[in-house]
C-alpha cells in the first residue's frame, strides 16, 4: 500500500512547526539531502521515548525528547516516517531541531497522510536511533468498530505503571484516551508516597519538593516519562489526552487551587508554567496564541464516532462549592436553601459558555451514531445520603457500620417493605451530592448538555477519571429521562476509596455493593482496584472493560476485567 509521502505534504509539517514555534513548538526544516542524517557535536540519547498523539484522518502529532551532553541551544534530529517497520518502503525524512527554549523537545503536526492507515516513525541521528512507534491515522466513511484505551490519574511514587503496561498490549486499540492527572505536583512526603522508597519510585532529590516553576514541572515529566511502561504504551498507540488538576495542584479552578499556598508565589504564573510543560511534554496540537488555557477539541471516527475533549478544570471553571461554607456553627445545620441558591448561581460554571456552545453545535451537526465526551470528572449524579456525606468527611470504624443500616433501609424501601419508618426513609432519602469538584456541583451546565442530547436524540457517552476508582451509571436530566450513560475509569496508580477509608478487600466490596444500592442512578463500582478501561463502539452497542489489577505495589500482579454495555437508540 502506498501512502505517498512527499516533500510539498512535509513542508506543510514545516511551516505549522514554524508558525507554531513562538508559542513553545519545535520548528522543522527542509533538509535537501534525503540520506544524509543529522549531525551534532556532541552526544544524544533518547531517554524518554517517542509518542503520537491528537491524530486526524490526514495528520498526527509525533514527539521525542533528547538528552543531549552538555547545553546546547539546538540539537539536530531526522524524522523517519515508513509504511513499514523496517523503514524500507515509502520512506520519508526531514531534519528537525529540538531547542534548548522547549526543553529540548520536539513536536511535528505531520500531514498529507490517508484516513485509516498505519505508519511507522522514529528519530535518528549519526550515532542514535530512538526507539520505532507507530500510530494509525483516523478513519473516514463507514466504519465498523472503534475501541479506545481509558486512563487516568498515574501517581509515580504511588505505585507501578502496570494498567499502562496492559494496555500497551494490546493491538487493536485506536487510541488511547488520557481524561488528566498524567502527572502529581506533591513532594516526596506528599499524597500516597509512603511505599514509594520500598518500591523504588521515590523523587530524585532536586523533584523531591512540591513543584511550582516551570523547570519543576519539566522535570517531573521527565521522570515519569522513564518509566518503560509508559513508553511502551506512547510508542504502540496514539493519545488523546486532556489535563486535569495535578497537572498545575490538587483541585484547580480557574483563579486558585486548593493545593496552592500562602508562599507558594502567584498562582497565574505557577498554571501558565504548569501549562507550558504540558505542551511541551505531550503529543498535543498547541494552542492558539490568547488561548493558552484551551485544550478542547474534536476528533471524528468516520460515521460511528464524534468524540469531544472536553476541559473541565483550567477553561473556565468556578471555584466549587464547600458545605463548610453553610453550616450554622451554633446548631450545626447546613442552609439549605442558600446551598441551593449557589448551586444554580448563573456564575457557577464548570466549562464556560464558548465551551458549551462550541459541544453543543458539535453535536447538532454530527451525523456520528455515537456521541462520546472524553472529560475528566464524573457526570453522573452521586447524591449520597446526608448522614453517610458526613461520615465520609470524617471517617471512622462507624463509618462502614453507617453504611450497612443505610443500604439495608433502602433495599428495603425499594422492595416495598411496609415496615419501614418514616424516620428511617428520611434518612436514606434525604440525599446530597458527594463531590462538589464533579458535575454534581455545577448542575446547570450539566443539565443543558444533556436536555441538548435527549433533545436531538443522540447516543451520549460521557467517560471520566479522576475519583481513582471504577464506576458506570444511567445519565438522567433533572425529568429523570435517561439522556447517556457514563462510564468512569479506576486509576492507575493513585489509591481509591480503600486507602481513603482503610477497607480491607471484603469490606470493599461491600462497600461498593451498598453504594450502588444508596445511589440511584449507580449500576457498578470497584473502588478499591487500580487498573485501565477499554471501551469498544459499534453500531449497535457502546461495551466497557473495566481491567482491574490485583496490585500496584509488587512486580507480579494479576489482572482481571468486568464489562458493561449500553444498546445504541
Amino acid at each position: 500500500m502506498s501512502h505517498n509521502f512527499s516533500r510539498r505534504n512535509f513542508l506543510k509539517a514545516s511551516l505549522y512547526g514554524l508558525g507554531a514555534a513562538t508559542i513553545g513548538m519545535s520548528l522543522t526544516g527542509c533538509n535537501s539531502d534525503d540520506n544524509k542524517l543529522a549531525e551534532n557535536e556532541f552526544a544524544v540519547s533518547f531517554n524518554h521515548g517517542v509518542a503520537s498523539g491528537d491524530p486526524l484522518s490526514d495528520a498526527i502529532i509525533l514527539w521525542t525528547r533528547v538528552t543531549p551532553a552538555g547545553s546546547p541551544q539546538g540539537v539536530n534530529l531526522t524524522l523517519q516516517i515508513a509504511d513499514d517497520e523496517s523503514f524500507e518502503s515509502n520512506r520519508v525524512q526531514q531534519t528537525v531541531v529540538a531547542l534548548a527554549s522547549n526543553d529540548y523537545t520536539v513536536k511535528i503536526d505531520f500531514t498529507g497522510l490517508n484516513a485509516g492507515s498505519k505508519y511507522y516513525y522514529r528519530f535518528v541521528t549519526e550515532d542514535e536511533t530512538s526507539p520505532v512507534g507507530q500510530f494509525k491515522t483516523l478513519p473516514e466513511g463507514d466504519v465498523s468498530s472503534v475501541k479506545f484505551a481509558v486512563m487516568s490519574c498515574a501517581n509515580f511514587p504511588a505505585g507501578y505503571f502496570h494498567a499502562y503496561a496492559e494496555a500497551a498490549k494490546m493491538t487493536d486499540i485506536d487510541a488511547v484516551l488520557h481524561l488528566g492527572d498524567y502527572i502529581y505536583e506533591y513532594g516526596a512526603d506528599g499524597y500516597a508516597t509512603e511505599n514509594a522508597a520500598a518500591l523504588g519510585r521515590e523523587l530524585a532529590a532536586d523533584n523531591a519538593e512540591e513543584i511550582l516553576s516551570l523547570e519543576d514541572y519539566r522535570k517531573r515529566y521527565a521522570l515519569y516519562r522513564s518509566d518503560a511502561s509508559l513508553q511502551q504504551l506512547h510508542a504502540n498507540s496514539p493519545f488523546i489526552a486532556v489535563w486535569d488538576d495535578h497537572e498545575v495542584a490538587n483541585d484547580t479552578f480557574k483563579t486558585g487551587a486548593e493545593n496552592h499556598n500562602e508562599g507558594e508565589g502567584d498562582f497565574t504564573e505557577r498554571k501558565l508554567a504548569a501549562l507550558q510543560a504540558y505542551f511541551e511534554w505531550m503529543p498535543i496540537r498547541p494552542y492558539v496564541k490568547g488561548q493558552t488555557e484551551s485544550l478542547y477539541r474534536q476528533f471524528e471516527f468516520g460515521d460511528l464516532v464524534s468524540l469531544y475533549m472536553l476541559d473541565t478544570r483550567h477553561e473556565y471553571r468556578a471555584k466549587p462549592l464547600d458545605y463548610a461554607n453553610y453550616i450554622d456553627p451554633v446548631s450545626g445545620q447546613i442552609d439549605s436553601n442558600r446551598f441551593i441558591l449557589d448551586l444554580i448561581e448563573p456564575s457557577q460554571k464548570l466549562i464556560g459558555t464558548d465551551q458549551l456552545i462550541w459541544l453543543q453545535d458539535g453535536m447538532v451537526n454530527s451525523n456520528a451514531k455515537w456521541q462520546v465526551l472524553g472529560q475528566q470528572v464524573l457526570m453522573n449524579r452521586m447524591h449520597i445520603p446526608a448522614e453517610l456525606l458526613a461520615e465520609l468527611a470524617n471517617p471512622s470504624t462507624q463509618t462502614a457500620q453507617t453504611l450497612t443500616e443505610l443500604a439495608q433501609i433502602k433495599g428495603r424501601l425499594l422492595a416495598g417493605d411496609p415496615t419501614v419508618t418514616e424516620l428511617e426513609k428520611a434518612r436514606v432519602m434525604t440525599v446530597a451530592p458527594y463531590n462538589l469538584d464533579a458535575w454534581d456541583g455545577y448542575p446547570v451546565e450539566r443539565e443543558l448538555i444533556l436536555q441538548t442530547a435527549h433533545s436531538l436524540g443522540k447516543n451520549l457517552i460521557t467517560l471520566a477519571g479522576d475519583t481513582h476508582n471504577a464506576w458506570g451509571g444511567q445519565l438522567k436530566d433533572g425529568k429523570g429521562n435517561v439522556c447517556g450513560y457514563e462510564f468512569a475509569a479506576s486509576s492507575v496508580s493513585s489509591p481509591g476509596l480503600e486507602y481513603y477509608l482503610q477497607l480491607p478487600e471484603p469490606m470493599a466490596l461491600q462497600f461498593a455493593e451498598a453504594l450502588k444500592l444508596l445511589i440511584d442512578d449507580l449500576d457498578y463500582a470497584n473502588i478499591h482496584q487500580r487498573g485501565f478501561m477499554t471501551v469498544t463502539f459499534t453500531a449497535e452497542k457502546a461495551h466497557s472493560e473495566w481491567h482491574l489489577l490485583s496490585s500496584v505495589h509488587q512486580s507480579d500482579y494479576q489482572m482481571i476485567s468486568q464489562s458493561s454495555e449500553v444498546l445504541a437508540k
